[in-house]
C-alpha cells in the first residue's frame, strides 16, 4: 500500500473512530446543549489536542519499539483486532438506548475550563490509546518517511477537532440535535459495522509484518 494512501486510509479510520458515541462524543454534546455553542467548540479543541498527543506517542514511542520487536508488531495487530471487535460490538449494543446526558456542571463554565474538560475526558480514556495504536499498527508502514510526523498530527487535528465542531454546531441548534437522536440508532449500527470489518482486516492480516 503507497504511503499517500495508507495516510488518508489512517485518517478515514480515525474519523469513524471520532464519529463512533463514546465520552468524548457525549461530553460535547452536553456542554454543547447544557452550556453554550462557544463552550462546545472549546469542548471540541480540546479533543483535537488530544488527539495529536495520542498520534506523537503512536508515532515517536510505539513504532520505535515496534521496528526492533516484530512479535509485538503482530501481537499488537491481534489485540487491536479484537478490541476493535469487541468496541463494534459495544457500539452496536447501544445503538437503540438513548444517550444520557450528566446535566450536574454548572452553567458558569466558561469557554477555558470546557477545553480543559475536553483535552482532560479525550487523554483520560484508555480505549483512544488502544485505538490509535491499532489504527496505526494495521496501516502504516514500520518505517514511515519523515514527512508522515509532520503531515499526521495537524491532519489528525483537523480531523477530531473537526467532527466534534460539527458535533457542537449540530447540538447547540433544536433541529439538527433531534434529527440525531431521531436516527442515532442506524448511524451507531453503521459506524460499529465499519470498525468490526477493520478489526477483522487486523487480524487477518497479522502475520504481515510489512503493510
Amino acid at each position: 500500500m503507497p504511503v499517500s494512501t495508507a495516510i488518508a486510509t489512517i485518517l478515514a479510520a480515525l474519523l469513524l473512530g471520532a464519529m463512533s458515541p463514546g465520552p468524548s462524543f457525549v461530553i460535547v454534546a452536553r456542554n454543547s446543549i447544557g452550556l453554550s455553542r462557544s463552550d462546545g467548540l472549546a469542548t471540541a479543541a480540546g479533543m483535537g489536542i488530544g488527539g495529536v498527543f495520542f498520534s506523537a506517542i503512536a508515532l515517536l514511542g510505539l513504532y520505535t519499539l515496534l521496528a526492533t520487536v516484530e512479535w509485538l508488531y503482530v501481537g499488537l495487530k491481534v489485540a487491536g483486532g479484537l478490541y476493535l471487535i469487541y468496541l463494534a460490538s459495544k457500539i452496536w449494543r447501544a445503538a437503540a438506548k438513548p444517550l444520557a446526558f450528566d446535566a450536574a456542571q454548572g452553567a458558569n463554565i466558561n469557554a477555558r475550563r470546557s477545553f480543559w474538560i475536553g483535552l482532560s475526558t479525550q487523554l483520560s480514556n484508555p480505549k483512544t490509546a488502544v485505538y490509535y495504536g491499532s489504527i496505526f499498527a494495521a496501516l502504516l508502514p514500520q518505517h514511515p518517511p519523515l514527512w508522515c510526523y509532520f503531515a499526521l498530527p495537524p491532519a489528525i487535528f483537523a480531523i477530531e477537532a473537526g467532527w466534534y465542531t460539527v458535533v457542537a454546531l449540530c447540538f447547540s441548534s433544536k433541529r439538527p440535535r433531534e434529527m440525531y437522536l431521531r436516527w442515532k440508532a442506524w448511524i451507531d449500527r453503521v459506524a460499529a459495522s465499519a470498525v468490526a470489518a477493520l478489526g477483522l482486516r487486523l487480524i487477518l492480516t497479522a502475520h504481515k509484518v510489512g503493510i
